[in-house]
């Protein structure tokens, strides 16, 4: 039995997992970040919580940059250079394994979602940012070598992006760069129903799917932009890496199949190098939602 620890914005949430990936037990609290000593013990007091049998180790997903069991820096909370399995250990005798969201949730989809059965495999996470997860030959790339991938550039001398580059695909294909273009097309069509959506939810990265699918030709327009600027990335990822799946997660790959993965596959498959022959690479939904951090960080031990 392992656990594993998801932390978000605003809660931490822990699992039992079984050795099949499935999830035994689960409890959720909220971050209440006082400090590093007190978030280790949180973390270990919450994995008491869901304890039931003997465990091998604890995983942790967080988002930042980490190192064996070491927290370089965190971008939700503050956290840098922070010895945290040592004061983990503190107050609960296990190893802590750690790893940034978007490993975690390539790990969980490797073991019981969209990768299940792959050796070579990624997750490509839409939301405030754009996030990777790389299993290469059944292992992940995580820790110092984990993936940037929504830093690379896809347009030279483009929007600035948070990271101080220009251009970078992040900047464009996250929820925070769609809903940005969703205004813009607001802006140049008042008579858009994206305007009455809008007033009713506020912007958000749903916004111009939901209005394309009710055949908004503006939201139509964003919507075939967006999917072009994921679609640039993403050759260019599967072309380096030529994996066997790729897996769409985060909250903008709920939006239709029709408008999202079908046009997102053609295009891709125009600029992939497979075109010419060799591997080609399935483009598929992440399957296990909010599920996908705590099964991923629990597996943290079996992928590295």
């Amino acid at each position: 039995m392992y656990i594993g620890i998801d932390v978000g914005g605003t809660n931490l949430k822990a699992g039992l997992v079984d050795e099949t990936g499935s999830i035994v037990k689960v409890e959720r609290v909220p971050l209440d970040f006082q400090g590093p000593e007190r978030f280790a013990e949180a973390l270990a007091e919450l994995s008491k919580n869901v304890m039931q049998e003997k465990v091998r180790w604890v995983g942790v997903g967080l988002p930042g940059a980490v190192d064996g069991g070491d927290v370089l820096f965190t971008t939700n909370i503050p956290m840098e250079n922070v010895p945290l399995e040592k004061l983990f250990r503190q107050h609960l005798d296990l190893p802590l394994l750690l790893g940034n969201d978007a490993d975690c949730a390539a790990v969980g989809e490797f073991f019981g979602g969209a990768g299940k059965g792959t050796r070579d495999f990624a997750v490509v996470t839409l939301g405030t940012g754009v996030g990777a997860g790389i299993i290469v030959d059944g292992k992940l790339r995580g820790g110092l070598a984990s993936s940037e991938a929504g830093h690379m550039v896809i347009c030279r001398d483009g929007e600035l992006c948070n990271c101080g580059r220009k251009g970078c695909w992040e900047r464009y294909a996250s929820a925070t760069g769609l809903i940005q273009q969703t205004k813009r097309a607001m802006e140049a069509h008042p008579e858009s129903a994206l305007h009455q959506l809008a007033a009713e939810h506020g912007v958000e990265g749903r916004t111009a799917f939901q209005a394309a699918e009710a055949g908004d030709e503006a939201a139509l327009a964003v919507c075939q932009s967006y999917v072009n600027y994921l679609a640039s990335g993403l050759a260019s990822l599967i072309n380096i890496l030529r994996p066997e799946a790729v897996a769409i997660g985060g909250g903008v790959s709920a939006a239709p199949e029709r408008l999202l993965l079908e046009p997102l596959r053609e295009a891709v498959s125009k600029e992939c190098f497979s075109r010419h022959g060799g591997r080609t690479t399935r483009i598929l939904p992440a399957e296990l939602g909010n599920d996908a951090g705590i099964i991923g960080a629990a597996m943290l031990g079996r992928v590295m």
